[in-house]
């Protein structure tokens, strides 16, 4: 996708270099609405929260702000009060340069977890980031956000309410660390729609509780997960009815929904992008519980790198799971081969098959519990040699 598919009405971006990042390279940046923008936000539900998830889940449920302000190399989590202060003095550099109100500044950060956060050096920063803002900015935006990605993320929809057109263009970060609970490691959405506060803080929870919230690398949950999205209603849009905010919900999901499968794409080593759903389970809660549990099994997941079709790390998983079920009823497949029926192997043939479909770089595996009528799916990756090398040394 070029540039410009990328640029939203009325909103600018920019991405800078404070010297955050031990590497160098850029780590600040900043998105900012030539207008009052309705806000929402979801976050962390990890007990232990970082400054700017603090500061932004309090700004956020106001329901207006015009600014989002990241930094990349440092999470400003686990900081005390200075970390706090730390994350004041960027937002309100930024608002300073700005000219708005610290207030509508919401705040992220990503990064090593514990280090205090220079808020020196962003205030030395901010005069050039701010001058270097330009419509078509969000894709430097995305770069400056990475720490261990392998790529940017970026995912754009357009649709139309009213007769008039809008678009919501969202960017992500996210390789490690990754099973969020109400967000992502960092996820920023922009949309010229024009929609109330009170619409978007019910239509974030839904979109991303069907996205970001159905995706794991390692189990872990961050200390700095955020999702926020501002919508400044440049398209002029009238009020939008029950069909359209339907519309902007389903192109939400579909925003989110792209940034969560290149988070477990480029999960930290992953080779693998695996699709794991449940079916024939008692309750929503236990299919959602089961597929949860076979997604984030390290057994499960090395026998995915090993394109290794071994179905009874599956089943004990999912005797662990906590769930109603009977092993004599389950069946496996692998994309659309089957390899376990009633419990028990078909054989080795079937088997060969299904190891050949774990080859390709994105793969189902389907468990029927065949017990009720309750589904639910995880998407995951592999776990691999290269996701220990990446974080047996990440700090040093």
């Amino acid at each position: 996708m070029g540039r410009k598919q990328f640029v939203v009405n009325g909103f600018s971006a920019a991405a800078g270099a404070a010297g955050i990042k031990k590497k160098g390279g850029p780590d600040l940046a900043l998105i900012v609405s030539d207008r009052p923008c309705a806000a929402a936000g979801v976050f962390t539900t990890n007990s232990v929260k970082a400054a700017p998830v603090l500061v932004s889940m309090e700004r956020a449920a106001a329901g207006t702000a015009r600014c989002i302000l990241a930094n990349s190399g440092n999470a400003n989590a686990c900081t005390g009060a200075a970390g706090l202060a730390a994350a004041l003095r960027a937002g309100e550099a930024a608002a300073g340069a700005l000219g708005i109100d610290p207030g509508e500044v919401l705040l992220a950060s990503t990064g090593v977890i514990g280090a205090p956060l220079n808020a020196a050096l962003i205030e030395r920063a901010m005069p050039t980031l701010a001058g270097n803002l330009r419509e078509d900015g969000l894709v430097d935006a995305a770069g400056a956000i990475m720490t261990t990605d392998s790529f940017p993320k970026m995912s754009v929809f357009d649709g139309e309410a009213g007769g008039r057109s809008y678009r919501i263009a969202g960017i992500a970060k996210g390789a490690g660390m990754i099973m969020p609970r109400m967000a992502t490691m960092l996820c920023f959405v922009i949309s010229d729609a024009r929609i109330s506060s009170r619409d978007l803080r019910e239509a974030l929870p839904r979109a991303a509780g069907s996205t970001f919230n159905r995706i794991t690398v390692d189990g872990d949950t961050s200390t700095n997960d955020t999702v926020l999205i501002l919508a400044n209603g440049a398209a002029g849009n009238p009020d939008m009815d029950r069909k359209a905010l339907e519309g902007f919900e389903a192109g939400l999901t579909t925003v989110l929904g792209d940034l969560a499968r290149m988070v477990v794409k480029d999960g930290e080593g992953a080779t693998k992008v695996v699709d794991v759903e449940v079916r024939g389970a008692l309750s929503a809660e236990q299919a959602e519980r089961a597929a949860r549990t076979v997604a984030n099994s390290s057994l499960v997941k090395t026998a995915f790198y090993g394109q290794d079709p071994n179905w009874g790390r599956i089943i004990a998983a999912l005797g662990r799971a906590g769930i109603d079920m009977n092993e004599e009823l389950v069946d496996i497949r692998i994309d659309s081969v089957q390899i376990v029926s009633g419990g028990m192997t078909l054989g080795v043939e079937a088997e060969a098959e299904g190891a050949e479909r774990m080859k390709n770089p994105e793969f189902s595996v389907v468990v029927d519990l065949h017990l009720g009528r309750f589904s639910d799916r995880m998407l995951t990756c592999d776990l691999t040699h290269d996701y220990v090398s990446i974080n047996a040394d990440y700090r040093t």
